[in-house]
């Protein structure tokens, strides 16, 4: 079942497509759970209204057959998503597919990150906000401390996973971890990438005063390190790659607010309710769990998935400074998937 691949209307095609497959999380960082919103009462939603592993793996072929090339699992947190690996070893056999990435606060890696290897998943985009403990705990609003994140990562660097560390980086809160997480990773050749802070969703207090821009980091990177550019390493790569001239570590700047990509965005996201979403900073998404349920054959999901993405004109990050792009009400990253 393929397709000629889709493009919107600024001739962008869909290559990537990004899965919520819950939209709980042991976490309440403050840049996207805040634990003053997302309580200890907050109600989650019942497992019913879950996309069910059989209904993921429709939805990704009729995405393949459109274009979809690479496949992310998020959430809220996946791996509290029980038997996971399943769900990663039947995407893997989807013909078409030639990527499957996972991104994790890294808690729960330690039990499952066997298993999910074995089931075929290679690459991981581990969330991690600052060595020092007292940063990091209060970021992530648990009180966590790193040094369980990172016995996680060594172990699973050492089943033989390829890791990025996502970063995301606040003014006043962890600018002082840039250098020290920098030469953390730098030494033990693992990709560090700085993300700087995005008003994703209306919950996490966002204003432009409190981003540090990937001029502000870089500069603060090459007061100690050299660094040189590198290319994108592949179409819709929304990371600006650098290398350290002394090694082949590489460090990764996303630059949503101060340099935006949006011409270049090949990304589809699916909530783990089943919506299909065109943008990180959507407000609104089409339901495809209830065309499913209701009985729609692959012809109509595809004509739907096709006429979306065709219409799709989305470019929220070139269009930030305006008013009426600045008040919109946007999905919840956690909802939607980072």
């Amino acid at each position: 079942m393929t397709t000629t691949p889709i493009t919107d209307q600024l001739r962008r095609p869909i290559r990537d497509l990004r899965i919520s497959v819950t939209d709980r999380c042991n976490f309440r960082c403050t840049y996207c759970m805040p634990k003053e919103v997302f309580g200890d009462n907050y109600a989650f939603m019942p497992a019913r209204e879950l996309l069910s592993f059989e209904e993921i793996l429709r939805l990704s072929r009729l995405f393949v057959s459109l274009g979809v090339v690479k496949i992310r699992l998020t959430g809220g947190e996946p791996l509290l998503r029980s038997n996971l690996h399943e769900l990663v070893s039947e995407i893997r056999s989807i013909d078409g597919i030639e990527d499957i990435g996972l991104t994790t606060n890294g808690v729960f890696l330690g039990q499952q990150a066997k298993g999910l290897y074995s089931a075929g998943l290679r690459r991981l985009n581990i969330s991690l906000d600052a060595l020092d403990p007292e940063i990091f705990g209060k970021m992530n609003g648990r009180g966590t401390k790193p040094s369980l994140i990172l016995r996680n990562i060594d172990q699973a660097r050492d089943l033989g996973f390829e890791i990025k560390i996502n970063m995301v980086v606040q003014k006043g809160v962890n600018e002082s971890e840039i250098l020290p997480m920098a030469a953390y990773f730098k030494e033990r050749n693992i990709t560090l990438r700085f993300i700087e802070f995005m008003d994703v969703g209306n919950d996490n207090g966002w204003s432009l005063a409190k981003v540090v821009t990937k001029r502000d980091i870089l500069e603060s990177v090459q007061s100690v390190y050299e660094l040189e550019a590198l290319g994108l390493a592949s179409q819709g790569e929304v990371a600006q790659r650098y290398r350290y001239k002394d090694c082949q570590t590489e460090v990764g700047f996303i630059t949503s607010v101060s340099e935006s990509f949006c011409s270049s965005c090949t990304r589809a996201r699916l909530s783990s309710d089943g919506k299909f979403y065109t943008c990180l900073f959507a407000s609104k998404g089409t339901d495809l769990r209830t065309l499913l349920r209701n009985g729609a054959d692959n012809s109509m999901l595809m004509s739907v998935i096709k006429d979306i993405w065709e219409l799709r004109g989305d470019r929220y990050s070139d269009e930030r400074q305006e008013q009426s792009a600045a008040s919109r009400n946007k999905i919840s990253m956690s909802y939607i998937g980072g």
